[in-house]
């Protein structure tokens, strides 16, 4: 029998081999209890008897996030509904949130892991474009953040950027380590507008053009901010609606995955199929902080995934959406 409170206690502590264990058992619970999940598996003629490792799961396409309820088991209370940002004329993701208290332990416990204790930080949010359209994960997210650092200074900055220049100036100004969060197309018009040292803070990129300016690679990208920013390297965020958890990158765009999170390649042309390390293929990810949606999903990015669990994202498959996190160009 699953427990859903055994399986919390264990999520964000469990080793590798624990990772597993609990990714099967939950595997076999979602596969029975989450309706659209359970659907796919009918009409993939795959049942919870015959998948006995996770390279044999089949991952659930992220486009039903946007025609379906994506939710485990039916009938649970739905406390928060996180929306994917996209275009006016899209149609866009929903991810029903039951327990508000899993996202927000999964990405504080991530950040801690990557960067050390929140309260060492001033955290400055620039995402206009997800203040603007409401129900974003990524400013639940960086509000919190915001809230745990307690600095008297950080907060979001919308389309201030003189004020959010001069903040910047005085924080590096007095060595205070910062977190400057944002979406891509905001901080290459910080860069041009306001171009200065930031000694002791983290650019952190979190992808989207929003259609504001034109795509770039990200090599491109992270060079135009370190150019204006003297900066060594750029961090980025890979995150998503339908996820709830992050991996981070520290420069270079290769990403990691906190330890209830993996990353699996498939073949690009045959979707059920495991494709190799170190080759260019789409991205699966298990997220056992799904706990309450669907833990294994089927991505619409292209990328590599590495021996060592690291991934390096190369784009999105043609003729996928473009959203507001959508990947850049490698």
């Amino acid at each position: 029998m699953f427990s859903a409170e055994l399986f919390k206690k264990q999520l964000f502590t469990a080793s590798p081999l624990q990772f597993n264990e609990l990714a099967m058992a939950l595997f076999r619970h979602q596969a029975v209890h989450c309706e659209v999940y359970a659907r796919y598996l009918q009409l993939l003629g795959k049942t919870p008897q015959t998948i006995q490792t996770l390279h044999d799961i089949p991952f659930l396409p992220v486009e039903l996030f946007k025609t379906h309820p994506v939710i485990c088991p039916a009938g649970i209370p739905v406390v928060q509904r996180f929306l994917s940002s996209g275009t006016t004329e899209q149609t866009v993701s929903t991810h029903l949130i039951h327990d508000l208290s899993l996202y927000e332990q999964s990405f504080t416990r991530s950040f801690e892991l990557f960067y050390g204790n929140v309260q060492q930080y001033c955290i400055l949010g620039l995402l206009p474009s997800y203040l603007e359209r409401g129900g974003s994960s990524l400013v639940y997210m960086t509000q919190k953040l915001i809230e745990l650092s307690k600095h008297p200074q950080s907060g979001f900055y919308l389309h201030n950027y003189p004020l959010l220049a001069a903040t910047l100036k005085q924080l590096a100004a007095q060595n205070q380590p910062v977190i400057l969060l944002g979406v891509t197309y905001a901080l290459l018009n910080l860069a041009e507008q306001y171009p200065q040292p930031l000694k002791g803070v983290i650019v952190m990129e979190t992808g989207g053009m929003k259609g504001r300016r034109r795509e770039m690679v990200r090599s491109e990208l992270h060079h135009l901010l370190c150019s204006a920013f003297q900066l060594t390297n750029v961090h980025s965020e890979y995150g998503m609606t339908e996820l709830l958890s992050q991996a981070y990158s520290t420069g270079g765009g290769i990403f990691r995955c906190p330890p209830w999170m993996r990353v699996l390649p498939r073949e690009v042309n045959d979707p059920l199929s495991t494709a190799a390390m170190g080759e260019t293929a789409g991205l699966n990810i298990i997220d056992l902080a799904n706990l309450y949606s669907c833990a294994f999903i089927a991505t619409q990015d292209l990328g590599r995934v590495y021996a060592d669990g690291s991934f390096e994202p190369l784009g999105r498959f043609d003729n996928s959406d473009v959203r507001g996190c959508n990947l850049l160009l490698a």
